[in-house]
């Protein structure tokens, strides 16, 4: 059940990321939408992990119950916030005796309220500490986070790949990127990296645009541009929730297209714990098991 057996292939990963609903009746919603893109046969799908392990248990419930009840390769989430080196170990424990050998080694966000990354005493300040750490504790598969427009609060892309080549060295196999609306920004990304030294497969992060605030709003966190002529056509049609869906899925397939031609590893869709764009937008591309 380890990622890196089904990555890097030759033909393109489709995966798909979840986050642990709060209550029980949004985790029977979130099994609705499992179900309904389990027909798109995924190369696997992951489970976000809370600020300051908020979803700690629910993390780990999610991902377990994704890969025994519906079969499906499932990674875990896991960042340094909030907790201790020792925290750390027992949730690495706690995933690995459950059956999870799939996990994100994340720094994660600063707590609300926190302006900057504090490293909790006795803990990580840094992903690729965490990684060595897992890399040590149990042989997982270890995935990493790459910025193609750089991390918000990183200095120059330079030295955010300088970050991510030690997170590699220490164990990370693959790469899974922030969301990002240009390709260019991919490319010049991917080119990069690979002169750099490397070589994992580094997968693309899709967010189909569902929202005009929304993703107004997520990039503006996470440091992605959206291209002028993508945002004055959303814009155009911004009261139109049915417009908008249109013309975030229609960017979405192209998007995916133009990766798949130039040689992406694969395709990582954050779908919001929704269903319908990303499933429109498999299926368009003939992909997997939607073909």
């Amino acid at each position: 059940m380890r990622i890196d057996q089904v990555i890097g292939l030759g033909r393109p990963a489709v995966s798909f990321e979840f986050f642990p609903p709060k209550t029980d009746a949004g985790f029977t919603a979130l099994f609705q939408t499992i179900e309904e893109l389990r027909p798109l046969a995924p190369s696997y799908v992951s489970v976000t992990y809370g600020a300051g392990g908020s979803t700690r248990s629910k993390t780990l419930e999610l991902t377990e119950r994704i890969q025994r009840e519906l079969s499906i390769r499932s990674m875990a989430h896991l960042t340094c916030v909030g907790h201790t080196r020792d925290e750390l170990g027992a949730i690495l424990d706690d995933l690995w005796n459950a059956g999870v050998r799939n996990v994100l080694a994340l720094r994660g966000d600063p707590p609300a309220g926190q302006a900057q990354f504090q490293a909790t005493e006795g803990g990580f300040a840094n992903a690729d500490a965490l990684v060595a750490f897992a890399a040590g504790r149990h042989d997982f598969c270890i995935g990493v986070a790459g910025y193609p427009e750089g991390h918000p609060q990183c200095l120059n892309l330079t030295r955010d790949l300088e970050h991510l080549k030690r997170k590699v060295d220490n164990g990370g196999a693959f790469v899974v990127t922030q969301l990002f609306l240009d390709n260019d920004a991919f490319y010049r990304f991917r080119d990069a990296a690979r002169a750099m030294g490397i070589k994992v497969p580094i997968v693309a992060g899709i967010m189909p645009v569902l929202n005009v605030a929304q993703i107004k709003r997520f990039v503006g966190m996470c440091g992605a541009k959206i291209p002028q002529p993508v945002l004055l056509r959303l814009e155009a049609v911004e009261a139109d929730a049915e417009a908008v869906h249109s013309a975030g899925v229609d960017h979405a397939t192209q998007q995916c297209r133009d990766l798949i031609a130039n040689g992406v590893d694969g395709l990582h869709f954050y779908t919001l714990n929704k269903s319908k764009a990303t499933v429109e937008i498999v299926r368009k591309l003939a992909l997997s098991g939607a073909a």
